[in-house]
C-alpha cells in the first residue's frame, strides 16, 4: 500500500494543528503522549516533530508533507514547496530591548548605543541565520563593521569575526536574558504581553509568520503522492475558507430583493428559492465574508426576516488552485 508521510508540529502549533485536521475530517487518534498518532486515512502516516525541525526533514525527504511556520522555512533555508497558508499560529519575530532605554528606538540606534559605550551588543535568539542576515542588511552595522560577520556563540561552535556584535543561541526563556545577559533579544511574540511583563519593548518587527502546509519537491513529482497531497490541501483549504465565512439564510419580500442583492456579498451568487404557497416572498441562501456581517446588520434588519446564521465547517474550493 502506498503511504504518505505527514509530519505535524508539537508545542505552540500542535493544538491548533490537531484542531484543523479534525475540522478537515482527518482527526487523530491515540494518546497525547504518542509521537506517532493514527489518522482516519490509512494511507497517511503521521509523526510529530518540533516545528523547527520540520522544514529540514521535509527537504531531506524524511517526510513527504508537513506543517510548520514559514519563519522556520526561512531560518533553515529549507528547499520545500509551500502548498498553502493555513492562517493560524500567527506570530511576529521582533527585536526587543529594555524599556528604560529611551534613546534606543530601532536597530540602528541600538548599534550606535552599544558602540558609543564601547560595549558589545549581545543578542539572544533561536533564529541565528535570520539574525545574521537582519544585522548585515542594516546600514549602521555596515558603516561600523563593514562586511564582517557577527560573532555567533553556541555550546558547540564559535563562528564570525566581529566580537562587537555577538549572537547567542537561546534555549528558551529568551525574554529573561536582558539586561544582565544580553542587550537585546530576537524572539517570537503573539501579543507582546510577555515582553512587557519582563520590562522589554519592541523596537522592530522583523517578520510575521503563520503555519503553512509544506511538501517535499520530489514527492510532488510522484503522481500518487501529488494527488494525495492535493486532496489534503483541498480539505485544509476548505477549513481555512470556512473560518472566514458565514452561511446565512433569510426570507425576503420580492419587492426588496433587488436592493438587498445589491448590498449582499456572496461566495459566487446566492441561491434564491420561492417560499411554498407565497409568491410574494423568497428564501436566500448565501455565503458571506465574516468580516462583513456586522456592517450588513442594518440592511438585513430592514429588508429581511427569519435570518439564520451558521459557521460552516468547510467550504471546498470550486477548483484545485
Amino acid at each position: 500500500m502506498n503511504i504518505l508521510r505527514f509530519t505535524i508540529p508539537k508545542g505552540s502549533l500542535g493544538k491548533a494543528t490537531k484542531q484543523i485536521l479534525k475540522e478537515a475530517g482527518l482527526g487523530l487518534r491515540g494518546s497525547d503522549r504518542s509521537y506517532r498518532p493514527k489518522i482516519i486515512d490509512a494511507e497517511i502516516e503521521i509523526k510529530i516533530l518540533r516545528p523547527q525541525e520540520i522544514p529540514t526533514m521535509i527537504a531531506q525527504g524524511a517526510h513527504d508533507l508537513g506543517i510548520s511556520g514559514n519563519d522556520w522555512v526561512d531560518e533553515t533555508s529549507a528547499n520545500v514547496e509551500n502548498i498553502l497558508d493555513l492562517e493560524y499560529g500567527g506570530i511576529k519575530l521582533v527585536l526587543a530591548v529594555p524599556n528604560i532605554w529611551d534613546e534606543v528606538q530601532d536597530l540602528a540606534s541600538l548599534i550606535k548605543f552599544c558602540a558609543s559605550r564601547n560595549k558589545p551588543l549581545r543578542i539572544f535568539t533561536e533564529y541565528i541565520a535570520t539574525t545574521i542576515e537582519y544585522l548585515k542588511k542594516n546600514p549602521e552595522y555596515a558603516r561600523l563593521y563593514g562586511d564582517d560577520d557577527p560573532l555567533v556563540l553556541t555550546p558547540w561552535s564559535r563562528t564570525g569575526n566581529n566580537s562587537n556584535v555577538c549572537i547567542m543561541l537561546s534555549f528558551g526563556a529568551t525574554e529573561a536574558k536582558p539586561p544582565e545577559d544580553a542587550e537585546a533579544i530576537i524572539d517570537v511574540t503573539e501579543t507582546g504581553t510577555t515582553l512587557e511583563e519582563n520590562n522589554l519593548k519592541i523596537i522592530d518587527v522583523i517578520k510575521t509568520s503563520t503555519a503553512h502546509l509544506l511538501a517535499n519537491k520530489e514527492a510532488m513529482q510522484d503522481s500518487w503522492k501529488r494527488e494525495k497531497i492535493e486532496d489534503i490541501k483541498m480539505l485544509l483549504r476548505g477549513v481555512v475558507e470556512a473560518r472566514n465565512k458565514l452561511h446565512v439564510f433569510m426570507n425576503v419580500q420580492r419587492s426588496n430583493l433587488k436592493i438587498l442583492l445589491e448590498k449582499l456579498p456572496a461566495l459566487k451568487r446566492p441561491t434564491i428559492s420561492p417560499l411554498y404557497g407565497d409568491d410574494d416572498w423568497v428564501a436566500i441562501n448565501t455565503i458571506i465574508p465574516k468580516k462583513d456581517f456586522i456592517s450588513l446588520i442594518p440592511t438585513l434588519r430592514r429588508y429581511a426576516q427569519g435570518i439564520v446564521v451558521y459557521e460552516p465547517r468547510q467550504i471546498l474550493p470550486f477548483d484545485s488552485s
